[in-house]
């Protein structure tokens, strides 16, 4: 029995033991498997977040940043460069006590600085604390002395600009993060900043940055060089006596722009107050604003060359015709009902248009703006730029206010004749006082003459771009010789303007600026804008200053005060060319005179009068077969291509029909976007063609001309943006 039970036991012993050996077994079976899944959902569902979370605590990326390019003047004097320059920064969590004690010292010694400067600077609760922005990289080596555990040293670039203010607010200069602020640094980010490259470092155990090989190594591309049309020569004399002229007459600010007149290159465009554009101070940046091209202002008796062109080249007067001045005041009538009370600075009798236009006459100048008519008014000012931007390479230009004819008031246009109720930018000016001396030929601003990469390949140059022709040749020379009397004659209002042996063409310009909302008499824009010699003229000079005194009291008459600052810019700038040296051809992008093939256009329902006026503007010849008033057909068809002096035959609809009952007056749709547009034209009865998109900037025919229904209106559009439209 008691070897029975010792069996017993012992097999429920062996027994607890195999069922404890197979639950082990199952045990480690288990783990094992959940080893393996942990280890499958590491090695294949999480590897590659788990290596970047690996690399990322040793591994570190490093950005190669690219060199910024260099903007140049014409000549190739250095405007505007990069250096290197060192930052200091510390990580509080890392830095010892003893480390920065010795750093803050020597920052303190290197940067005149006082050392509490720097203490109270690490008691902020941030991790990272920049202490230095652009030290000296001559200090380089003193400074990795000190840097230990905790003390960041980086090189960073630094611009520089070596001229000081000179042409400061249109180099622009740069925000803190290395970009550009404003002017060419701003236009050309892209062009200028480059494309950064790269390179991956790791940390090891001691927490030294070593580059890791097996990652490649991305080289930086520097930016390109900028070579503007703005000469240094010029740029200074342009802002010495800017600023000298501006201080004499105690104005608030002033400008000036130097143009070449035949090329469109802008020379020196200066302001006072002058900009720094290596400064960041809140007072410094109020003046970094390029005024020439964003401020849109009443350009008042300047706006008179306007009204004087139109006038030439539509033959409505005659230089020599007679008007009377009402003896300084005038009651116009500017509705049924309705009268504005103009008035001169002097009382005149009879004036001539020459003579009106020397003296400034407001009076006579009104008088040949109702000769002129708002349409051919209108279409002068559009043709010689108001109204759109000029498309100079720099930020913020503004597109001026010309409201069309359709949205005058009964004052309008008597107002324009004269400089008000139109805004323009101080560049549309003397761009427009530029066509008058380029012979009648309106040609682009532009202030960057080529774009260069660091292998000295240009990468895009810059040429003379013709606009359109706005007066003819021998138009143009009459308005010149008129524009010399506004300096030479007897009673003209710029006789400070006058320089020894130079024959200088000018107007003057006197603008009441609007307070509240009322025109005031204490705050005027008095301006004058020349250009020399007549004969060949080589430069054209805007000189604008803003509520000038004289001995205190407000004088803002153009004549004497921005005519003294152009005669003392004028007469520095003559020593630098030979004024009568004969100017080389220049080499259009774009001419329209070489242009031997023109597009016929639909004339198809047009008056007889208005279809050859079209067709002798295009140089062609017109043989009108029958003798209606109506054109029935054309040959060539609309469409076609013909050569210049080519003869187009017109069919017109017989007298014995009479369908002037029927006709249409065609309405002015320019500067409206085009689906308003072709909705105003249907509504008229008018059909219409479209080439483009955006907004309506010419039509064919013009508004106001008598058309049959139906006739085809063709809309020439372009792409704007809403706040342009509006």
């Amino acid at each position: 029995m008691f070897n029975e039970f010792i069996n017993i036991e012992k097999q429920k012993y062996i027994q607890t033991i195999a069922r404890r050996t197979i639950f082990f077994k199952f045990l480690i079976l288990f783990v094992f498997l959940v080893i393996v899944a942990r280890l499958i959902h590491i090695q294949v569902f999480r590897s590659e977040d788990l290596q970047k979370e690996a690399l990322s605590q040793y591994v570190r990326p490093s950005k190669l940043p690219a060199i910024r390019g260099k903007i140049f003047d014409t000549n190739g004097n250095v405007l505007a460069s990069s250096t290197i320059a060192l930052k200091v920064a510390v990580d509080t969590r890392f830095i010892k006590p003893e480390t920065e004690i010795a750093l803050t010292e020597f920052l303190s010694r290197i940067t005149s600085r006082d050392q509490n400067f720097y203490r109270t600077k690490l008691k902020t609760s941030k991790n990272y604390i920049c202490l230095e922005k652009e030290l000296n990289p001559i200090y380089k080596d003193e400074l990795f002395k000190h840097k230990k555990f905790g003390v960041i040293v980086e090189e960073v670039q630094k611009r520089l600009y070596p001229y000081g203010t000179i042409a400061g607010q249109i180099l622009g200069g740069m925000f803190l993060e290395n970009e550009g602020r404003n002017g060419i640094e701003k236009f050309f980010e892209y062009d200028l900043k480059g494309k950064d490259g790269s390179v991956v470092n790791y940390r090891n155990g001691k927490r030294e940055i070593k580059r890791v090989i097996d990652y490649p190594k991305i080289e930086p591309i520097n930016g390109n060089n900028i070579y503007l049309t703005l000469d240094l020569a010029y740029q200074s004399i342009a802002e010495e006596e800017l600023k000298k002229g501006a201080k004499k007459f105690t104005a608030e600010n002033g400008l000036v722009i130097i143009m070449n007149p035949k090329t469109g290159e802008v020379l020196a465009i200066a302001q006072y107050p002058e900009y720094d554009p290596s400064s960041s101070d809140s007072q410094n940046l109020q003046n970094q604003s390029i005024h020439a091209i964003a401020d849109a202002v009443e350009p008042g008796s300047m706006f008179k060359i306007v009204t004087a062109a139109a006038a030439l080249e539509h033959k409505k007067v005659k230089p020599n015709q007679l008007f009377f001045a009402e003896n300084g005041n005038y009651r116009c009538q500017i509705g049924k009902k309705s009268f504005v009370n103009i008035s001169d600075t002097h009382p005149y009798g009879n004036l001539t248009f020459k003579q009106a236009l020397e003296v400034s006459s407001n009076i006579v100048f009104a008088k040949i703006s109702y000769l002129v008519g708002g349409e051919l008014f209108y279409r002068m000012a559009r043709d010689m730029g108001f109204g759109s931007k000029t498309g100079i390479e720099l930020p913020g230009e503004t597109m001026g206010r010309l409201v069309p004819p359709i949205r005058w008031s009964g004052s309008t246009l008597q107002a324009m004749s004269r400089g008000y109720e139109v805004q323009a930018s101080p560049l549309q000016i003397i761009t427009a006082f530029a066509a008058i001396a380029n012979n009648g030929i309106l040609v682009k601003p532009y202030i960057v003459k080529k774009i260069v990469d660091q292998n000295s390949e240009t990468v895009y140059e810059n040429q003379p771009v013709i606009i359109r022709r706005v007066l003819s040749e021998s138009n143009a020379k009459i308005l010149t010789d008129m524009l010399v009397s506004v300096v030479d004659g007897e009673h003209g209002t710029a006789r400070l303007a006058r320089i020894e042996n130079i024959k200088i063409a000018g107007k003057t310009g006197t603008a009441r600026l609007l307070v509240n909302g009322k025109y005031s008499n204490e705050n005027l824009l008095a301006s004058f804008v020349g250009y020399f010699p007549a004969e060949n003229p080589k430069v054209v000079c805007l000189v604008m200053l803003r509520n000038p005194k004289i001995n205190g009291n407000v004088a803002g008459m153009g004549g004497t005060t921005s005519a003294v600052i152009f005669r003392e810019i004028a007469d520095r700038l003559r020593t630098h060319f030979d004024l009568y040296e004969k100017s080389p051809e220049i080499k259009y992008a774009f001419d329209y005179d070489k242009s031997s093939e023109v597009e016929m256009i639909d004339l198809r329902n047009l008056s007889r009068s208005v279809a050859i006026n079209i067709l002798e503007k295009y140089s062609l010849k017109v043989n009108v077969i029958g003798d209606g008033e109506l054109i029935l057909d054309q040959i060539p068809q609309a469409g076609s291509l013909v050569q210049k002096g080519s003869e187009v035959k017109l069919f017109c609809y017989s007298k014995k029909e009479n369908y002037n009952n029927d006709l249409i007056e065609v309405p002015n749709v320019i500067g409206l976007p085009v689906k308003r547009a072709i909705n105003i034209l249907m509504s008229a009865g008018l059909q219409f063609s479209v080439y483009g998109t955006g907004v309506v900037v010419s039509q064919s025919p013009d508004s106001g001309v008598k058309a049959a229904p139906n006739t085809i209106v063709a809309l020439s559009c372009e792409e704007r943006k809403i706040a342009e439209i509006y």
